[in-house]
């Protein structure tokens, strides 16, 4: 700036030096006007260059942050904020946002302006700290299908939980003529649903119930079903008169079609193993036996008797796989053909990049960690950008964790640029370690809080206190007498105050047993004496006795 004031005012001097100077008074006044004039130009031309090269300077103003994929820039914006948890987001008609919220409203949204329409609000939904409005798809044949579907918990006087999947047809700005295709017993833990519309035209519908039920073809629960649109059977299903395509699921909360008309499904762990699997016609996905890969004793035989599909992708210590979507633009090359997969404990986005076939994970790219908390859905725009909502608002964490934040839950826009020149002045993505991460790194630093790390945090949470109403808190554990602590671990146990089930941990050895207890019990505000090999035993072998009874 000061060299572009130093060249105006040679040029102004230049200009006088060139001018006829006037030896009359009239003329001595000409000149000062000249020169007034010209001064007032100049200063004129300089300030409109410099806002000029400000603007040029200050990039998009529409991108708040970015990060890079590689060699290509991806901008992030905000389409909406401070939502009721945006569960399920999806591309509809005229190039708007669809979008469940748990308490029950269907809304679209216009992601360039942000303008929200409210279309719907259920009056039975139950919202529990998982059951509420989950799934939905928009028909994307809308000039002969006008309709849209819903997956959502109800609950009936007495205390009856139900699942529902509904289909409603589209008007102008609202949602009418309510039909209910299926309705079936559902419960008041976990729960992930998806739906979404095969390449063929049937419903495909995740139905996350399936704690226990899973295996049990006449039962709906832990299945993926498939139905007409108007909630028939098709007759090309794999169980006469059944919805059931296949099964051996937990809780489902992602679902996608991708290349090839192959279908993909993310599906929630115990503690360990969360899968993504490609869903085949009539086979048995493995839960409650087989977590993860067939790779135990049991689980290799059980695989091989009763053609257990295995997944392409599983993680452990649980990652809580959520929303699913197939990425097959160039907006993003290094997405191309790959899986878009966002994490509620892992709080952030994953990209597998996929073999040709589309049946193997080559690479995994992890994107966000930390920066915009529960990530729990994902849909792509037809020009290419990826749409994410946030799920901040839904699960209560007791620990000091910084969400939700004071504008969550969001809808984000990423976007891939080619010229970075439109990112002057955005701010790059800054990974801050939050209190849960610094906790997270604290667990790795003794081998029982690895195992704790590994088997437990996903429920307990990293600071040992739970989720208010589906996990107890572990402080005060060490009041807890050493036999029964030791049984609960490998019995597992169900309660009335919490939600959730605490699963059996036989297959740990009395050694990790040991360990993990003793840190339990030394951390977290206890502190209570150590827990041995020896004692885990006895209590494992009188477990054996019981059981052999």
């Amino acid at each position: 700036m000061i060299q572009q004031l130093k060249i105006f005012f040679l040029n102004s001097l230049s200009c006088k030096r060139e001018a006829q100077m006037p030896t009359t008074s009239e003329g001595l006044l000409q000149n000062r006007r000249l020169g007034t004039v010209l001064l007032l130009l100049g200063m004129a031309c300089f300030f409109i260059q410099c806002a000029r090269n400000d603007i040029e300077n200050s990039g998009d103003p529409s991108f708040e942050t970015y990060f890079r994929a590689d060699s290509t820039y991806i901008g992030i914006s905000t389409v909406a904020e401070k939502l009721d948890v945006p569960w399920e987001i999806t591309w509809g008609p005229n190039g708007w946002i669809w979008m469940t919220e748990h308490g029950g409203t269907v809304s679209k949204i216009d992601p360039t302006s942000g303008q929200r329409k409210k279309m719907l609000k259920l009056q039975n939904v139950y919202e529990g700290t998982t059951p509420g409005l989950l799934g939905m798809v928009v028909h994307p044949n809308q000039e002969r299908f006008p309709y849209l579907f819903l997956v959502y918990n109800s609950k009936k006087e007495g205390g009856t939980i139900y699942w529902n999947v509904d289909r409603y047809k589209i008007g102008a700005d609202t949602l009418r003529d309510r039909k209910n295709l299926l309705k079936i017993k559902g419960g008041d833990g976990r729960q992930g649903s998806r739906i979404r519309i095969s390449p063929k035209g049937k419903l495909i519908v995740a139905n996350g119930v399936g704690f226990s039920n899973s295996q049990d073809v006449d039962l709906l629960a832990g299945k993926i079903l498939r139905l007409n649109i108007d909630g028939s059977i098709p007759e090309d299903n794999p169980f006469p008169d059944s919805p059931v395509w296949a099964w051996g699921f937990k809780n489902q909360q992602g679902l996608t079609f991708g290349k090839d008309s192959i279908l993909y499904a993310s599906d929630h762990g115990m503690a360990t193993d969360d899968e993504v699997s490609i869903i085949k016609k009539g086979r048995n996905h493995g839960w409650p036996t087989v977590e993860g890969y067939c790779d135990k004793p049991k689980e290799k035989a059980f695989c091989a008797d009763s053609s257990v599909v295995e997944p392409i992708k599983a993680w452990s210590p649980t990652i809580a796989p959520s929303g699913l979507a197939y990425y097959g633009y160039d907006n993003i090359p290094e997405w191309q053909h790959s899986l878009l997969l966002t994490t509620l404990r892992n709080v952030s986005l994953h990209v597998l990049s996929l073999d040709k076939s589309g049946r193997t994970v080559e690479k995994e790219m992890v994107y966000l960690s930390d920066k915009y908390g529960r990530l729990r859905d994902v849909t792509i725009s037809p020009e290419g950008d990826v749409y994410i909502s946030t799920s901040n608002r839904d699960w209560k964490h007791n620990s000091e964790e910084e969400w939700p934040k004071p504008n969550d839950d969001r809808i984000l826009r990423l976007s891939g640029i080619q010229d970075s020149s439109s990112l002057k002045g955005v701010p790059p993505i800054k990974q801050v370690a939050t209190y849960a991460s610094t906790m997270m790194k604290r667990l790795s630093n003794s081998k029982g809080g690895r195992i704790y790390k590994k088997r437990c945090v996903s429920c307990h949470q990293p600071d040992g206190k739970g989720i208010r109403g589906s996990f107890p808190s572990l402080e005060g554990d060490k009041h807890i007498p050493k036999a029964r602590l030791i049984s609960i671990v490998l019995e597992g146990k169900d309660s009335e105050e919490y939600t959730e089930k605490m699963p059996a941990f036989r297959s740990l050895s009395d050694q990790k047993v040991a360990r993990v207890l003793t840190f339990i019990r030394s951390h977290f505000s206890n502190r209570g004496s150590k827990i041995t090999e020896e004692q885990v035993k006895v209590i494992r072998d009188s477990i054996s006795v019981k059981h052999d009874k």
